[in-house]
């Protein structure tokens, strides 16, 4: 037995591999989606889409946009935790949080987030003395921040508000509350594993090796996460239609499975994912007015966040690339032009001699 499924692993690698299962994978999920938002927006009426935009307050929008905000301050300590996890306690928080905002919004909305968002990171960090194997620790240790922020607030919602997972996952309650208990106890035996080690836990091997956060770090970590998260689906909360009513906590079990699909999908922006899960899960808010305040959270949390990164980092490359090596070619040319004229100088002497 044990030799056969030795054999099967090695097929598997061999012919398959995790790479071909994500991408199929996260066709399923784009594909599934995109015939979902097709027949959910059948029938909407861009009137009313038009006309629930213009009636979403400047308060209302103000308040949401402060939230985006605050959500992306929030971001910003992931590589910040991550940085001071692998002992690179020289990058300053500037830097940290400069790499941490732009490679989520660009590398999210470009999609392939590991790869774009891995670029991104080591431009900004290979000036800080930093290789290709920090930069993946750093974006494996802030990944983790992410994931365990999400999977303790899920946890938490499937099993105050089952019912609310159940408009998206189609399981029965009871399910999704053994699902939100096992997510919970998954990060509970993950600290206790953490906690109950000799030193510091570690993986990988040889060359890759990580060490992972102390148990209070780690609820750190979780606590950074499911504060950014919080902020998020607050921010959408406040857009959402102001009737029926809706509770927060069934708008953010939507709202993080709604994420983490869009995630999986690794679509640019998580776009007809997210849009999708949100529709699907919120059959009780009109479409047209649950639509009208998606495009409003798209603007405050994807748009404009990704124009003011790719913003900074054009201005970044330009300042680096063009502009200083400018000036510094600058400051090198007076040298030889005083030495030449000091040498046109000598020879009079000389002869007056």
């Amino acid at each position: 037995m044990q030799q056969m499924l030795s054999t099967l692993g090695r097929v598997f690698r061999e012919r398959i591999g995790w790479k071909r299962v994500g991408i199929l994978a996260s066709l399923i999920i784009v594909t599934i989606a995109i015939m979902h938002l097709f027949r959910t927006l059948k029938g909407v009426d861009t009137a009313i889409v038009l006309t629930a935009l213009a009636e979403k307050s400047q308060g209302q929008i103000a308040l949401a946009a402060l939230c985006v905000l605050c959500a992306f301050f929030t971001l910003t300590f992931y590589d910040l935790f991550a940085l001071r996890t692998i002992g690179k306690m020289h990058v300053p928080y500037r830097i940290a949080a400069l790499s941490s905002f732009t490679s989520y919004t660009i590398g999210h909305n470009i999609g392939a987030t590991v790869f774009t968002g891995g670029a991104i990171r080591f431009r900004i960090y290979s000036d800080w003395g930093l290789n290709a194997i920090d930069v993946a620790k750093i974006c494996f240790i802030s990944g983790l921040t992410f994931w365990l922020g999400n999977t303790f607030v899920l946890g938490i919602g499937m099993i105050w508000h089952p019912a609310a997972a159940a408009s998206i996952d189609l399981l029965p309650e009871s399910v999704n509350r053994l699902i939100g208990i096992g997510l919970l106890a998954g990060i509970g035996i993950y600290l206790t594993w953490i906690a109950t080690g000799k030193g510091r836990r570690q993986l990988g091997k040889d060359g890759w090796k990580v060490y992972l956060p102390s148990a209070p770090l780690t609820v750190l970590q979780i606590v950074i996460g499911v504060i950014d998260l919080g902020f998020c689906a607050l921010a959408m909360y406040l857009l959402a239609p102001s009737s029926p009513d809706l509770d927060f906590v069934t708008l953010s079990v939507v709202f993080i499975l709604a994420t983490l699909l869009g995630f999986a999908s690794h679509a640019p922006g998580s776009l007809g994912v997210f849009d999708a899960a949100m529709l699907i899960g919120l059959p009780m808010l009109g479409k047209e007015q649950l639509l009208a305040s998606l495009l409003v959270f798209r603007i405050l949390y994807f748009l404009i966040p990704f124009a003011t990164s790719i913003t900074i980092m054009g201005v970044r490359e330009l300042w680096l690339s063009v502009i200083q090596p400018w000036q510094q070619s600058r400051k090198l040319q007076p040298a030889p032009a005083v030495a030449q004229s000091s040498q046109q100088q000598q020879p009079p002497k000389q002869a007056a001699e």
